[in-house]
């Protein structure tokens, strides 16, 4: 499994409750461009909308070889789910606090996937707390790596 990008962002901003995974419908170029690792999923996010999930506002850099016939950068892309996994996203994305938002993008043999997290948004103290339990665990390292030495 090649890792293209990850939404780094969003561990941060975001408590993830469960994650999915799911095909991604892309033009020739789009893949091409993947390859090289023109991707980024920052300010990304999944809607479902007429019973198609859809990726907005993912950027996929132009493929360097391409010629005038390249794809757009910030088009919609639909994301593959079986319609099991549509209603059960809907369901849960449709109670309050809750969104869709990518996570990473990869290829898994020669299929491009992305991994799509129903996510409740941190608010700022909670945010907060967090930064310190990380502190917390590496001060908690490193003192027992002086004391093994």
């Amino acid at each position: 499994m090649k890792i293209v990008c990850q939404n780094r962002k969003a561990y941060h901003d975001y408590q993830i409750q469960e994650t999915s995974e799911a095909g991604i419908a892309l033009l020739g170029t789009e893949v091409k461009s993947l390859r090289e690792g023109k991707a980024n999923l920052r300010d990304s996010y999944v809607i479902i909308k007429n019973d198609e999930v859809l990726l907005l506002n993912c950027h996929i850099g132009h493929y360097s070889h391409g010629n005038i016939m390249n794809h757009d950068p910030l088009r919609t892309r639909k994301l593959l789910l079986h319609r099991k996994e549509i209603d059960r996203l809907r369901g849960k994305a449709a109670t309050k606090g809750f969104t869709l938002i990518p996570l990473k993008m990869y290829f898994k043999g020669s299929f491009a996937k992305i991994e799509i997290g129903l996510a409740k948004g941190k608010r700022f103290f909670e945010k907060r707390e967090a930064i310190k339990e990380k502190e917390a665990r590496l001060e908690i390292t490193r003192a027992m790596k002086i004391r093994n030495v």
